[in-house]
């Protein structure tokens, strides 16, 4: 069975959120300058690149990114392709064939078509998740849904959709890279780093 690496190489060519910092590389120890050891720093935001929302993120007080059960980020996984949808609605889910007892579920949208997370500047018309869609994915069951942008929610309404989702305890990952990765069901291993997101 092929292992698909959907994450996405850090890089200060990655897209980032309006008003945002780039990610920045500093080499701050050279062994060619005399040092022992070759040394970079990382100036970031946790909102970069593949990355999970911490429950905090749009709802103050229910705890961060190690309040992420570890269970949640492993498992079976069903990859919804959408290329036709602009926005997803629960219409949309209805229509997608979910199988039932699915709990994690990937998003391939016309995101990945449109190439925007190998563009630096920024896109708002990206597809995401509306506020109905949200509600039906808490309503099925849904632990886990990730899509393949910068965010869940669309750019014109990003509470509601964030909130719905966060508040159910749903894991919302953003910034997956599915371009190589085909309709059907997988098994998700999603590492994650604890001191993110505080």
């Amino acid at each position: 069975m092929p292992i698909y690496d959907i994450s996405l190489t850090l890089s200060d060519k990655l897209p980032v959120w309006p008003d945002q910092p780039s990610l920045e590389f500093e080499r701050v120890s050279k062994i060619a300058d005399g040092e022992i050891a070759n040394l970079t720093k990382v100036n970031m935001i946790v909102h970069n690149g593949t990355h999970i929302d911490a429950p905090c993120h749009y709802v103050d007080g229910v705890g961060s990114i190690e309040n992420i059960p570890m269970e949640s980020l492993v498992g079976k996984a069903v990859v919804l392709e959408l290329p036709e949808a602009s926005m997803i609605s629960a219409e949309v889910l209805r229509q997608a064939e979910i199988p039932p007892d699915t709990k994690r579920i990937l998003l391939k949208t016309r995101n990945f078509q449109k190439r925007m997370l190998e563009k630096k500047e920024f896109e708002p018309e990206y597809v995401a998740v509306t506020a109905d869609g949200a509600e039906y994915l808490v309503e099925i069951g849904i632990e886990l849904i990730g899509i393949d942008y910068l965010s869940i929610a669309p750019f014109n309404a990003l509470i509601p959709t964030h909130q719905i989702l966060l508040e159910a305890g749903v894991v919302v990952v953003e910034g997956l890279n599915l371009t190589e990765v085909e309709r059907g069901n997988y098994r998700l291993l999603l590492p994650t780093d604890k001191n993110r997101g505080r």
